[in-house]
């Protein structure tokens, strides 16, 4: 069974990750210094749940904006509790937390 949230360790994995999914990806950046926990914690409950009900029709990376710069720059992510779907490499949509579950779901569902 295929891993639900992918955590990249780099950028070059990250990079590999996008390569090899096949289906859309689910990028969410998180930030570990303090004012970015909780909400990042909040989003990564929200979105590893959907990453579960998705399973095979989309690939969900959970991205330390610190571990991968190069990608948090190249989606213009400007703020930790942040995510992008992207197409094929492409952003087709995003977002910042909070959201809700129910608008993630209309995101996915309206771009899958």
């Amino acid at each position: 069974m295929a891993k639900p949230v992918h955590q990249p360790r780099e950028d070059a994995e990250f990079d590999f990750i996008l390569r090899m999914s096949g289906v859309p990806v689910l990028a969410y950046f998180i930030g570990t210094w303090p004012k970015a926990i909780e909400p990042c914690r909040a989003m990564d409950l929200v979105l590893s749940g959907l990453a579960d009900a998705y399973t095979g029709r989309l690939t969900a990376v959970r991205t330390d904006m610190t571990r991968c710069p190069a990608a948090t720059r190249r989606y213009g992510i400007t703020e930790a509790a942040s995510y992008v779907l992207l197409k094929e490499g492409e952003a087709v949509a995003h977002g910042t937390w909070p959201t809700t579950t129910a608008e993630v779901r209309e995101l996915l569902d309206s771009n899958l």
